[in-house]
């Protein structure tokens, strides 16, 4: 448990550190940090189904303004570690994954003040010029960031997985039943998120068309999204056609404006 509490920490200043280093290029969602769990800890199978099941979850959760949406980056660590050591099934996996992250962006909100208070003096390091001193200082103050969530995923998976599966097993049999069930509505629950970000009428009917693929003509995943990758490339060319002729006819028409008034003076 101890080597293990060591890869996901390791995993989750991973993803962490690629936010406050090289900005934000998505290395911290689900899709990525799961499998790379999984690969970890010896079962890359489990880690990108649940990633591409928390993917599916945590895809329309976004930081916007001053909103603190759930951590997927600690869920993604600790849920696959707890259904690979613990050789649970994925879903109960999924079903603790949003409390933790929830519990995790609390504890990041709690220390930003913290680190909120510290403007003023970086503003006078950084009147002084001396960008090498600048840049060590705020380096060892983004280490010390994420050094707090690091010991609560250490701590989490070292220790705290056996006694969650062990307080799971306790529990009755409607109780499993139930978080199976949970994780599945959370799933829809994400998606449903994402939809009403990007909701329109031109869009609908591809939902009804995804539906009819799935539903009434029995396509898995994967084929109903090559052909709506394939629909999506040829309303991409479609579009770019229409938006060039539409420049050649404004750039025609500038033309022939401007040879008027020389003709004309």
């Amino acid at each position: 448990m101890i080597t293990a509490a060591i890869l996901a920490t390791l995993v989750y200043w991973f993803g962490t550190a690629e936010t406050y280093f090289v900005g934000w290029q998505c290395l911290q969602r689900p899709i990525v940090m799961a499998p790379l769990m999984g690969l970890l800890l010896g079962d890359v199978h489990t880690g990108i189904i649940m990633g591409a099941s928390l993917e599916a979850i945590f895809m329309g959760i976004s930081a916007i303004g001053g909103s603190v949406p759930s951590d997927c980056c600690s869920a993604s660590v600790i849920a696959v570690a707890y259904t690979i050591l613990t050789g649970s099934n994925a879903e109960t996996g999924l079903a603790i994954a949003l409390p933790i992250g929830t519990l995790m962006s609390s504890v990041n909100s709690m220390l930003m003040p913290f680190w909120s208070a510290l403007a003023g003096y970086w503003e006078k390091v950084a009147a002084t010029g001396n960008m090498k001193a600048f840049q060590i200082q705020t380096t060892l103050v983004t280490l010390a960031m994420m050094l707090p969530g690091g010991i609560i995923i250490f701590l989490g998976v070292g220790f705290g997985v056996k006694g969650l599966s062990s307080a799971l097993a306790a529990c009755p049999a409607w109780v499993t039943t139930g978080l199976n069930a949970s994780s599945s509505m959370m799933v829809a629950v994400g998606f449903a998120i994402l939809c009403s970000m990007i909701w329109s009428g031109r869009n609908a009917c591809f939902y009804f068309v995804g539906f009819v693929l799935a539903k009434c003509l029995k396509l898995d995943s994967l084929q109903t999204a090559i052909i709506g990758a394939a629909i999506a490339v040829v309303l991409f060319f479609i579009n770019k056609d229409i938006i060039d002729l539409k420049n050649k006819m404004l750039k025609s028409s500038t033309k022939t404006g401007t040879d008027g008034e020389e003709d004309f003076f």
